[in-house]
This record gives structure tokens, sequence and C-alpha cells, in this order.
């Protein structure tokens, strides 16, 4: 399994990007997620090009640009955001991925309209992103078309664009089996990007744990993909860290590291 260990910079809002840089690196982590609504500004070319050179002499990639750029609906809105201002900061930052959410709300109250606007918007930006070298990666997540493991597929279906792929992380209040199953299906297609890795329980409010309390499912979730595609390389980078602590990102990170040498 060729795995790349990261940080998403949102992880850490309220810190600079010199100190991100220097988590990453006190971490022992090799790249960084740069999101879109702090550090990165969409648009901004001249922040994204110091970023990128401030994250190359550290040392680090630059694993995607995380953008909030939500497909069919962004450019229409009442504030609208220009996926060309997020093209520009991806390809200034040096991004090989931007990230992208799946319109605005859960697939159950999608109507016709919205999906069409989703499925046309996604590949309209991948055309654009895919001239530049560039992929496009959807957010696994709640509140999008991408809330289920059977809407995601479905949306990857009706784009069918090979500059299309999805982000995967475990599904919220989901037990190990379905978020496997929603892995395997990204592998089986071979349409899964990189990944978001935390480890949360609900109880039944949501509970962040160090990374350590999920080796269980985390090593079902590692297994599958170095079952079914080793040779491809990605970025797992560290997200929603319990209590936004650097120091337990330090040790989140040594755990994650260690499972991505198959020594846990």
């Amino acid at each position: 399994m060729v795995a790349i260990s990261g940080l998403v910079s949102i992880s850490f809002r309220s810190l600079e990007v010199a100190q991100v840089i220097a988590l990453a690196q006190q971490a022992g982590l090799g790249s960084i997620e740069w999101g879109g609504d702090v550090h990165v500004p969409p648009g901004d070319v001249e922040t994204a090009q110091r970023v990128a050179a401030a994250t190359a002499k550290a040392g680090l990639t630059v694993s995607a640009y995380g953008s909030y750029y939500r497909v069919g609906v962004s450019e229409t809105a009442d504030e609208p955001l220009r996926f060309a201002d997020v093209l520009a900061s991806a390809r200034a930052l040096g991004a090989p991925w931007i990230r992208v959410w799946a319109g605005r709300g859960g697939s159950a109250q999608a109507d016709a309209a919205a999906w069409a606007a989703v499925v046309a918007d996604s590949k309209r930006i991948a055309d654009l992103a895919g001239a530049a070298g560039i992929r496009i990666a959807y957010e696994y997540h709640g509140g999008t078309l991408t809330d289920s493991n059977d809407s995601a597929q479905r949306l990857l279906d009706a784009v069918d664009h090979p500059q299309v792929y999805s982000y995967w992380q475990p599904p919220n209040r989901q037990d190990v089996d379905y978020c496997l199953a929603g892995l395997q299906a990204l592998l089986d297609r071979k349409r899964l990007a990189n990944l978001h890795v935390f480890h949360w329980t609900f109880e039944p409010e949501q509970i962040r744990h160090p990374l350590a309390a999920g080796a269980e499912p985390w090593s079902r979730y590692l297994a599958a993909i170095a079952a079914a595609d080793p040779e491809t390389e990605r970025c797992y980078s560290l997200e929603f860290i319990r209590g936004d602590d650097a120091a337990q990102c330090c040790e989140d990170a040594a755990t994650l590291s260690a499972w991505l040498a198959g020594k846990a």
C-alpha cells in the first residue's frame, strides 16, 4: 500500500499557515490538505503561491485543495463561489486534487433538478480541472449526495467522468460493516481518492477519541485498500483531532504512521 500520512489544515483553523506546517513537521507527517475557508482563500493566488512554497520548503507535499465549492449550487448562490477562483488557487498551490461538496442537502431530500444540477456541474468542473492536470474528489459527507453508500455510487455512475473521484471517511453513526461496504464499492470501481482519518463514537452525542482507539475498524479499512489496490498512492490525512490539541495530533500521527507501515 503506497500511503502518505497527512493533516487536514482545517483541523487547526486558529493556527497560522506557518504554525500548521510546523505542527505537521513535529508530528512527522508528510503532507497537508490546505483548506479554502481560512488558510488558502479561493482566488487569492498570491497566498496560494506563498503557502505552496512554504510547504515545499518544509519538505512536505500538498495533498489537495480542500475547497468549499458545492457542486451545482455555489455559482448560483446569493454570494457565489466561482469554480474559476477555486481552480486558480488549486493550481497556484500545486494541488493534485480539489475536494468539493456534492450539492447542498441530503440525498433523501434531493429532487430530480438537484441531482441534474450536481451531475452537470460535476462534468463541467471536471473538464476545467482536468485541463489543468487536477482531479476532482467529492467529500464523503452527510448533507450532500454522498451521504450514503448507495447515493455516492449513484452519483459516480451518473457523472461517469474520468477526472471525478471520491474521498472517503467513515460515515457517522454507521457500523463497521456498512462503512467497509462503501469503501469497498469505491475501490471496486477505482474511484477512491484520498482518505480523512479520525475515530468518533456517538453515545448518543459525538465523542472524539485518540486515533489508537479506532485500531479495530481502521485495520479492516486499511486491509481492504491494501488487498484491492496496493499500487495507488493515497494520502491519509488526520482530521477532527480530540480537543483540537497539538499533542493529540502528534500522538495520532504516530499511530497513523505505524498503521501505514503495517506495524499495528
